[in-house]
């Protein structure tokens, strides 16, 4: 079994001391360093980075952290920790970047009942940053009593009816739901792996067949596709519990830059 290499060693404290303060702290935490989408109030230049180091429970963190201890030593040991890292957060950077051009695509599908509004852009960002829910429960009552005094302001409460209603409340819930996790620069890390020691056996937790990392990584990148397309879960979470386009845009930022380093014969160069 191969040691903890320095750099996972670091990004494995830094994530957990990220999770222990969040625990502590609660939801300033989320709103501070968590990625909401730029529309959003919460919204900050720091959280694409931020956001890798933040994880939603117990069992999201300890997934991801395996991952990156069972991955993310052996590519560092073979490509140095300067390399590594650079790898790491350039996939991280991608997942947040498909991950926000993939919902603003789904907000302006979402949006379109309610173009009959005429909205202003000032005003609809207000609505889009009303309050959805509570500490525990989403709460279209609330939404609605904001948005009904918004709308009064610019003389369209006559205007809401139920249709636009739920889809300026689907696009709110949209726009203030984060993102947090390190799933998409572990899946660069996969695609990685795969693409360096393509016949090295894997598995996963609950289908305990290993397969080979040359199938395993593009299988399971298939099944991200398919549910991330088709708004299904594999636990069923719903649609929203797992940004799973923020997982293929890590993996496409690994691939071509594997390919890349490749091309170049960069990786049997360790830049420290």
């Amino acid at each position: 079994m191969m040691n903890i290499t320095p750099v996972v060693k670091q990004l494995l404290i830094i994530n957990i001391i990220f999770f222990i303060g969040t625990q502590i702290v609660g939801d300033y935490a989320e709103y501070l360093f968590a990625l909401f989408y730029p529309e959003n109030d919460h919204f900050q230049f720091w959280q694409p980075i931020t956001h890798m180091f933040m994880h939603g429970n117990i069992m999201h963190i300890f997934f991801n952290m395996f991952a990156l201890f069972s991955f993310g030593s052996a590519l560092e040991h073979f490509w140095g920790g300067k390399k590594f890292f650079f790898f790491y957060v350039s996939c991280g950077l991608g997942a947040a970047l498909l991950q926000i051009g993939v919902n603003y695509l789904e907000l302006q599908n979402t949006l379109e009942a309610a173009r009959g509004l005429n909205l202003s852009d000032s005003v609809l960002h207000q609505i889009l940053n009303a309050t959805t829910r509570d500490s525990t429960h989403y709460r279209p009552d609330l939404f609605q009593n904001e948005v009904v005094q918004i709308l009064n302001n610019v003389g369209k409460t006559n205007l809401l009816n139920t249709e636009n209603f739920e889809s300026l409340y689907n696009s709110a819930v949209s726009v203030q739901t984060p993102m947090v996790g390190a799933s998409g620069a572990i899946y660069g890390l996969l695609v990685a792996f795969a693409f360096m020691f393509p016949n090295a056996e894997l598995m996963m937790f609950f289908i305990p067949i290993p397969i080979k990392a040359k199938y395993f990584v593009p299988g399971l990148l298939a099944v991200d596709l398919f549910l991330g397309t088709s708004g299904k879960s594999l636990f069923g979470d719903g649609p929203g519990g797992v940004a799973h386009f923020a997982h293929i845009g890590g993996a496409i930022i690994g691939f071509l830059m594997m390919w890349y380093w490749k091309k170049n014969q960069f990786h049997n160069n360790r830049w420290s």
